[in-house]
């Protein structure tokens, strides 16, 4: 697995990581052994850049880690998020447990990073994020507070997640920001107007999650009956309604291409994602180590430039039908 850069701080990590959220949240049954198994895996094959956050389960993603890296912390560099709190129940309905606010405190800085250490069972956190921008705190106060990390030896390195541009210059200027994590594929381009150039003038590396669509951009799925009874793609809108009848067209796309190129659609798109910068690290998302396998094979895969022409012309920005979260995360997003 070869190594990428992100920021100008000395964080190196492999050129894709694991996205580990759907092990223990939204994306339907889970089975710890198989998600410590792939996790295994990933470390044996050189994948050693793990993504979680206390949010998911809540709480019981990091605990998950934790087990699974027991005897093996020096293989692997790891990145968790604060900043989302989440109810510990179930809705009363049932499904995940709902979001209650976003904090960017300092004193809860301070708090959840302790928390998230005692969960994941190590001394330090290699990348700690703010999930997402809390506007009630100035984000000098929260970047301040996660600098102190730094200093204490908690935090190697830190970062944010869905920030406008004009939050990551001021948090950059309060201290160095190592990366910004925002959805990035062939369905989701919005990063590409203003947020990439920014972080390309700052010095910030990019993590794209959600690289394969949320899993659709593969074609395993077909219908909305495919999820789970809680798979929260349920209520999510680009897979509801017209929405998702009209996405699948996008998915033909991507199989027709592939299918071409000699690989799999969800090879295809996340080669995709690899080939638009060194600075660019992706981290899809599975649970089981036969999807990990595949998707570490899309590492090999080099696409052409009238390859990369062909595959830009098939997916414009705004290419996909809905927004890419409900209204009530949406207000969320680049703030």
């Amino acid at each position: 697995m070869k190594q990428r850069t992100l920021g100008t701080q000395g964080l190196t990590v492999s050129a894709q990581g694991l996205g580990c959220m759907g092990m223990s949240d939204f994306y339907g049954r889970r089975d710890e052994a198989e998600a410590i198994a792939t996790i295994h895996r990933a470390l044996d094959l050189g994948v050693d850049f793990l993504d979680t956050s206390d949010m998911y389960g809540p709480f019981t993603n990091e605990e998950l880690i934790g087990k699974a890296l027991k005897g093996r912390r020096k293989q692997a560099i790891v990145a968790t998020k604060f900043g989302i709190q989440r109810s510990s129940a179930p809705a009363s309905g049932g499904g995940w447990a709902p979001i209650t606010g976003i904090s960017g405190r300092p004193e809860y800085v301070r708090a959840a990073c302790d928390a998230s250490l005692q969960r994941l069972q190590i001394d330090h956190i290699d990348l700690y994020y703010q999930h997402r921008v809390d506007t009630s705190v100035p984000i000098e106060e929260t970047v301040g507070a996660m600098g102190d990390l730094v200093v204490a030896g908690k935090v190697r390195f830190i970062g944010l997640s869905e920030a406008a541009p004009a939050t990551l210059r001021r948090a950059h200027a309060v201290h160095p920001i190592s990366a910004l994590q925002s959805e990035y594929s062939l369905w989701s381009r919005e990063v590409e107007d203003e947020i990439l150039p920014t972080l390309r003038e700052l010095g910030i590396g990019f993590v794209a999650y959600s690289p394969l669509g949320r899993g659709f951009l593969t074609g395993q799925i077909k219908s909305p009956d495919d999820f789970a009874a809680d798979d929260y793609r349920r209520n999510s809108p680009r897979f509801m309604g017209e929405n998702f009848a009209k996405n699948l067209d996008v998915v033909a796309k991507v199989q027709e291409i592939a299918k071409h190129k000699g690989v799999t659609a969800g090879q295809l798109a996340l080669a995709w994602v690899l080939a638009q910068g060194d600075d660019i690290v992706p981290i899809p998302g599975t649970k089981r180590r036969r999807y990990l396998e595949e998707n570490v094979a899309a590492g090999a895969i080099t696409l052409s430039t009238p390859e990369l022409a062909e595959i830009a012309a098939a997916f414009p920005k705004g290419i996909a039908a809905g927004e890419r979260y409900p209204a009530s995360m949406m207000e969320f997003v680049n703030r």
